[in-house]
């Protein structure tokens, strides 16, 4: 993730220069959205070197939330980068100023190939959501490149100058969705809501059904990390002289089916409704 940080940084200022040097707005507003899209990358690799640090006895769990709030903080900065283009965009629709359009068009294709080829190298790790969020500024990105692409090649062709305060908007619209999204997804996980994809219901169902096991009550699962979810919950079973072989059966099942890797389980002897939670 430092090598994409790094690339897009460098192509922000190229695009940067670039953008002033056509008269582009488009184009400006692309490379804004690159330059947060590098600091985006440097905060998440930050934050998954944090994340990386061993439980204290200051911090039980580790640092695994470092990741989640970086998550946050790129949506919030992100919706303020779209705040502040659509405001130029509205200034420039009223006063259309001249563009090279040829030359906005080959640095907006250049962009575009850039933020194809980080999306590629981070697609391994898009089950992170801190890596996710990353890819969010760089799919914003991307689509923005093409705006921009879309722009020049109107203004080189018919001369038409409103087409690039249009695409800074379109621009504005594809980042303020996509830190939206984040935002939502991010404050979900830090509320310890239930991570995206699994269920309750479903997890306690396939508990049940685990030899040994009666029934499984106050079950809660959330996220420690942009990567790792959390689980515990009151299991009731036949047989304490079984437990550790149920145990067993349950952590394996958990792994399993969903991916579950930090389990705290308490056994009881009885018997209860199926799911209570």
């Amino acid at each position: 993730m430092r090598g994409a940080a790094a690339l897009t940084l460098v192509f922000a200022a190229l695009e940067a220069a670039g953008g002033w040097w056509t008269g582009s707005l488009a184009l400006l507003s692309d490379a804004a959205h690159m330059l947060t899209d590098g600091a985006a990358l440097a905060l998440a690799a930050f934050a998954a070197w944090v994340a990386l640090r061993p439980p204290s006895a200051r911090h039980s769990y580790g640092l695994g939330r470092a990741e989640l709030f970086s998550a946050l903080f790129n949506a919030m900065v992100m919706l303020a980068i779209a705040a502040a283009l659509a405001y130029e965009a509205l200034l420039r629709w009223q006063d259309p100023a001249p563009v090279k359009g040829a030359a906005a068009a080959l640095i907006a294709l250049a962009g575009l190939a850039v933020n194809l080829a980080i999306l590629r190298r981070l697609a391994p790790h898009s089950h992170d959501l801190n890596t996710r969020a990353a890819m969010l500024h760089v799919v914003g990105d991307a689509l923005g490149s093409g705006a921009a692409l879309v722009s020049g090649l109107v203004i080189a062709l018919t001369g038409w100058l409103p087409i690039d305060p249009i695409a800074s908007l379109v621009i504005c619209a594809l980042i303020a969705v996509s830190a939206a999204r984040l935002a939502r997804e991010s404050t979900h996980a830090l509320m310890e809501g239930v991570p995206h994809g699994l269920s309750v219901e479903a997890i306690g169902r396939e508990m049940a059904s685990v030899e040994g096991v009666l029934s499984v009550h106050d079950l809660h699962v959330w996220m420690l990390s942009g990567s790792r979810t959390a689980l515990s919950a009151h299991v009731v079973v036949g047989s304490m002289q079984q437990w550790d072989r149920t145990l067993v059966a349950l952590q394996h099942r958990l792994q399993e089916k969903f991916h579950i890797d930090h389990v705290t389980l308490q056994p009881e002897s009885g018997t209860r409704p199926l799911v209570r939670h």
